[in-house]
């Protein structure tokens, strides 16, 4: 996409900055949690739709920040092959995306002021992790991103943060079975930050940006890749096997083609062109195969 055909500072602008594709992994694994509680017969729909519209506030924040810090620390630059980007397109400038920043985690904090009305403290302390980690990912003085953390973040906060939290809010405590419905979709959330670290290792380096695949190199992101992949299909498997899942807990495993595919590609392609592809590719997984996962539930 050319920024030459974006008005700067219009809708399409901040749409683009939200990055729509990335939502899945905010929706999932609140669509997920509710999936779970639902199981345990303690499904509540108005916390369900405040977690559900909190996370993808945050997300969106999350998104905001990471444009404007990326932008600010030169790791977003004219030789970057990925998506297009706010502010090193020109399209808002920095100061907008900050603003931008504050109303969509203003957004998510008023949906945790209902959520802390339903569940307490603890939801307290989620939130509040919740924004500040999303802002340190990128931005402050040790940003997560830039020191080879990413990965853990993701899988934390869009796993079992996400997932736990909704189960939380709507049964009130934190099962077993919330822990491992929440691996799978926070190994897939980690697996697209995998490939865009792999694409990017040799301009992240210069700026500094010591993400895994720059720490330890491309042939070691791409075994991550291919453990975080394996551990979605293999815990589904395992519920059933354990009798914890009935057979539609094996329903993701209609995805397998498509991971498949992406496991070729990802371990054996550097083309910038082939790895943006498998990022779109990663983004599509997690929406399949945790719809599927999420649908196990509720069967």
């Amino acid at each position: 996409m050319s920024s030459s055909t974006i008005r700067p500072g219009s809708t399409r602008a901040w749409f683009i900055a939200a990055r729509p594709a990335t939502l899945s992994a905010a929706i999932i694994p609140v669509a997920l949690g509710s999936a779970v509680a639902h199981a345990l017969q303690s499904f509540a729909l108005w916390p369900a739709l405040a977690a559900l519209l909190g996370a993808i506030w945050i997300q969106i924040g999350t998104n905001f920040a990471n444009d404007v810090y990326d932008y600010k620390k030169g790791a977003d630059t004219d030789s970057r092959v990925g998506p297009l980007r706010a502010a090193q397109a020109g399209i808002l400038t920095p100061k907008q995306l900050f603003g931008g920043m504050f109303v969509a985690f203003a957004m998510a904090t008023l949906c945790g002021l209902y959520l802390l009305s339903v569940g307490g403290w603890p939801i307290a302390i989620i939130g509040v992790a919740s924004v500040a980690s999303g802002i340190a990912y990128t931005g402050g003085p040790y940003p997560l991103g830039y020191n080879g953390l990413g990965d853990l973040f993701v899988m934390i906060f869009f796993g079992f943060v996400a997932v736990c939290g909704t189960v939380y809010v709507q049964l009130g405590s934190v099962p077993m079975l919330a822990l491992w419905a929440s691996i799978p979709v926070g190994a897939l959330a980690t697996s697209i930050l995998v490939v865009n670290n792999i694409r990017d290792a040799d301009t992240d380096v210069l700026c500094g940006k010591r993400t895994l695949a720059v720490r330890f190199g491309r042939r070691v992101a791409r075994i991550e890749y291919l453990l975080l992949v394996l551990a979605a299909f293999l815990v589904p498997s395992a519920l059933v096997a354990g009798g914890v899942l009935g057979w539609a807990g094996l329903l993701p495993w209609a995805s397998a083609p498509l991971a498949i595919g992406l496991l070729r590609k990802v371990g054996t392609s550097s083309d910038s062109q082939v790895l943006n592809q498998c990022l779109k590719g990663s983004a599509v997984l997690l929406l399949v195969h945790g719809s599927l996962f999420t649908l196990g539930f509720l069967l």
